[in-house]
């Protein structure tokens, strides 16, 4: 059984996986939509989530196989990641449907049998059961939002978003560190404004540099999914502006990020 830490980020990270399974299972929809990620269609979107998911079994059931795993990564360099969503995305839609469900079938049992002090290799820093939890539910959100952007759609938003923000306030020193920036020694406040209405705080409370805003807004700013010039966040404090130009809450080398200006999409469901 999960423990406390993992059992509602698990619970979580179904609810949002089922969101995005349920926006893409239907008759007609165009897997070869183009979202906002460059050269990625929706195919690309599901299929780096099925192979993202297969990489994380691999992970937990051989954590021994996963030094291969990561020196064809570092071979791969910057363009790894894409070589294999374009390889997924040339599967059919149902195949693709049809692996993505059941990796993240399995990757959920074996999340919920782990044992909480379990430490796996990952890209990054090795992750606990909670931390890979939270990892998937971040990743599977975040490439949500680029399906939904496809159909011109707007971001999902919900009490799951507290388990992202709170890694993108975790991930600030890896954040600067990939970036080649000494992380400031002193913590930051943050106060966001939750989907529900309530403040979400993390940091201490007298701290001199500061951030105010909406939950949603940090989420897609840790995600790479919005520019943080182009939300409404509010800095105090030079390090705090400079973290929002290269804050990530995702292992790897630093992402691309998404241009400045893009607004938040609107729509109907398609």
């Amino acid at each position: 059984m999960a423990d406390s830490k993992s059992a509602p980020v698990l619970a979580d990270l179904h609810v949002v996986s089922q969101a995005l399974d349920d926006l893409v299972d239907r008759d007609g929809l165009d897997w070869s939509a183009a979202t906002p990620a460059a050269g990625w269609t929706v195919a690309h979107q599901i299929g780096h989530l099925a192979w993202t998911d297969e990489k994380a079994l691999v992970a937990m059931r051989t954590p021994e196989a996963f030094g291969d795993e990561l020196r064809r990564a570092l071979a791969g360099g910057a363009d790894y990641v894409d070589a294999a969503a374009h390889a997924q995305a040339r599967k059919p839609a149902a195949q693709l449907l049809a692996e993505w469900r059941a990796g993240r079938a399995a990757l959920a049992e074996a999340l919920t049998g782990a044992a909480s002090d379990t430490r796996f290799p990952w890209y990054g820093p090795p992750m606990s059961v909670a931390s890979m939890a939270t990892a998937r539910l971040m990743e599977t959100w975040a490439h949500s939002l680029d399906v939904r952007a496809a159909f011109g759609l707007a971001p999902e938003a919900g009490p799951w978003l507290r388990h992202i923000a709170r890694l993108g306030v975790r991930t600030r020193d890896f954040a600067f560190g990939v970036h080649g920036l000494t992380p400031p020694a002193a913590e930051f406040r943050v106060e966001l404004r939750a989907p529900g209405g309530e403040w979400w705080t993390f940091g201490p409370e007298e701290a001199e540099q500061r951030l105010t805003g909406d939950a949603l807004d940090f989420c897609l700013v840790v995600t790479q999914r919005a520019d943080a010039a182009a939300t409404g966040l509010v800095a105090v404090g030079e390090s705090v502006s400079t973290w929002l130009r290269v804050a990530q809450a995702f292992a790897g080398p630093p992402g691309r990020g998404r241009e400045a200006g893009v607004e938040t999409p609107r729509g109907e469901e398609p």
